[in-house]
């Protein structure tokens, strides 16, 4: 009986060596964690201590992971914060624990990009805010008193304060900030003031007849944009609010010196400005001179400047979904008096009369930060015009390096005060 027992506890001292090995091979092959261990078959007394063992080397290993969860997501926490050496510090805990702990986390926002995806679901519940903001103020205002004032005195005054206007009269004004040059960038800051303010500011009246000056019977009707409003900031369109400007330089072969030494060579500079009124009429002006001392000559078309062209222009989607702007330009046209006194001994020949055109075709874009601040070249073409025959004759300019973009430049005197309202 002595000798049985002696054969049966070495089979088992040999069975719990050989599972003591085949586990520590295991954790020493690569990918292969002690949670995934199974011991070799033995007695049932001899596998339960295994097992445990097993079991709380896993709690262990998952206890670690999350401890190095942690100090990642603070590393990058710091990181985003700009403490880039706290974040080092954090970085080098989680690894030393988790050598791969990068791939294991799964992000809910980009970890890189400074909370870019955070930021972006911020901005949509901002979107979600500002189309609800309408409703809240009317619903604010109803529920305020019965008779309902768009506004209210901060402080007691003694003169009568704007919100004893009628409603009327409130919308009169607000069309007067407008004007005739569609100033809307004024009317959203005069939104600003106040919950009533904003009311009016939002007044699809004010917005659908901006539009039908913009694009007149095209934008019947308001499909595929939510509002009129909508329209006017989404649909591309020319700018009013300033002017369009390039610059053209080349370098000019001159002629050669006396003595044959030496050829001149000039450096040409000039700019081109284009100025877009809301009632279709356009200007144009080529000339050496700087903006500094043009821009205030193109306020208003009665301008005293000779060189300018006056046209109507038009905008035009096409098919491949580029909205284009077409113009005819021609010289102001000025009567001269005949002077009779100069052909009285002699007889005159009368020289044929001509009428000269420009055709002008532009293509509009967006360029940076700004919407619809660029104007591309794609046509430029003379008419000239035989008044007495009727016979016109067409030169088509090649649109080269010389024709150069021409982008927008806000002129705040173009809008700083009214002549009639929208």
């Amino acid at each position: 009986i002595t000798a049985d027992s002696e054969r049966s506890g070495e089979a088992n001292l040999q069975a719990e060596l050989q599972m003591f090995r085949a586990q520590w091979m295991f954790e020493l092959a690569p990918g292969v964690s002690s949670s995934g261990l199974e011991p070799l078959p033995c007695r049932a007394s001899s596998r339960e201590p295994g097992l445990k063992s097993v079991d709380a080397r896993g709690k262990q290993e998952i206890a670690k992971e999350e401890k190095a969860k942690e100090l990642f997501l603070k590393a990058v926490e710091e990181e985003q914060n700009g403490a880039l050496y706290e974040a080092i510090k954090f970085y080098r805990l989680a690894m030393q624990l988790v050598p791969d702990i990068e791939f294991k986390i799964t992000y809910t926002r980009s970890p890189d990009g400074d909370g870019v995806g955070k930021r972006c679901v911020e901005d949509s519940k901002e979107d979600d805010k500002m189309a609800d903001l309408l409703t809240d103020f009317q619903q604010q205002l109803t529920l305020q008193e019965s008779s309902v004032k768009l506004c209210q005195p901060e402080v007691y005054v003694n003169q009568t304060h704007i919100s004893a206007l009628p409603m009327e009269v409130l919308m009169y004004i607000f069309r007067w900030v407008v004007s005739s040059d569609l100033d809307l960038r004024s009317l959203e800051q005069l939104s600003l003031v106040c919950r009533g303010f904003y009311i009016c500011a939002r007044d699809p009246e004010i917005w659908h007849q901006v539009c039908l000056k913009i694009w007149g019977r095209s934008c019947n009707k308001l499909v595929p944009y939510a509002s009129w409003r909508d329209m006017f900031l989404e649909r591309p369109r020319v700018r009013f609010d300033g002017v369009y400007v390039s610059k053209t330089k080349y370098i000019r072969q001159g002629e050669q010196s006396l003595d044959g030494f030496y050829r001149a060579w000039h450096q040409v500079e000039y700019y081109r400005y284009l100025r877009f009124f809301p009632d279709g009429q356009v200007m144009m002006l080529t000339t050496p001179e700087d903006p500094q001392s043009i821009v205030p000559r193109l306020r208003t078309k009665n301008t005293r400047t000779d060189a300018i062209l006056l046209g109507h222009y038009r905008l035009s989607q096409e098919t491949d979904n580029q909205t284009k702007v077409f113009a005819v330009i021609m010289k102001k046209k000025e009567e001269k008096p005949v002077d009779y006194h100069k052909y009285r001994y002699f007889r005159r020949v009368p020289a044929q009369e001509t009428d000269h055109s420009f055709h002008v075709g532009l293509q509009l874009c967006s360029s940076g930060r700004q919407r619809f601040n660029k104007l591309v070249w794609i046509h430029h073409s003379c008419h000239i015009t035989c008044r007495s025959t009727g016979e016109t004759a067409v030169t088509t300019f090649d649109i080269d390096k010389m024709y150069t973009p021409l982008f927008f430049a806000r002129v705040k005197s173009f809008t700083a005060y009214s002549e009639k309202p929208l």
